[in-house]
């Protein structure tokens, strides 16, 4: 192949595969770090409140237009931030659990603005939602649940020798 170089060189063929793993373990970082948080500081403390915080959070959603059911909705809310927190750091169902956390993030958003919380109340949800519809764009990388569910359902690669 023109342009590359074997590894005990150091061309572009090891500075590519040292950028990739470089992406993956970023992607991984980013996926365990805001994810734990989201289980621990944000969603799990909701999903313990039970029904009197569900209600809370769910009336959030009268932003957008939807006054009825505030329970529901803020029970979806605390299991998407939870439950997808979870998932986003596993790297296991990352794809739909970013999806959930960035409406989440844009109801969440919507809400400070329209109360005139003002931007530095409403940037963390602004912010955590730009990172999870990244994540939504991404995937969850190389280091992922997904990724070895997905390889060991192939089974075991046969290399030529």
């Amino acid at each position: 192949v023109a342009g590359s170089r074997n590894a005990t060189t150091g061309g572009p063929d090891m500075k590519h595969a040292a950028a990739e793993r470089g992406l993956h373990a970023g992607l991984l970082l980013l996926r365990v770090g805001v994810g734990t948080m989201f289980l621990l500081v944000h969603g799990g403390p909701k999903l313990l409140g039970g029904p009197p915080v569900w209600e809370k959070v769910g009336g959030a959603m009268a932003v957008v237009g939807l006054s009825a059911f505030p329970v529901v909705w803020g029970f979806l809310a605390a299991a998407s931030e939870g439950v997808g927190g979870l998932c986003v750091a596993l790297g296991i169902f990352a794809r739909p659990a970013a999806f959930l956390m960035t409406a989440t993030m844009a109801v969440a958003s919507t809400m400070h603005i329209s109360h005139g919380d003002g931007l530095q109340t409403a940037s963390h949800a602004m912010e955590a939602g730009i990172v999870f519809a990244a994540l939504l764009l991404t995937g969850p990388g190389r280091y992922s649940l997904d990724r070895w569910l997905a390889e060991r359902a192939r089974g075991p690669r046969h290399h030529p020798s």
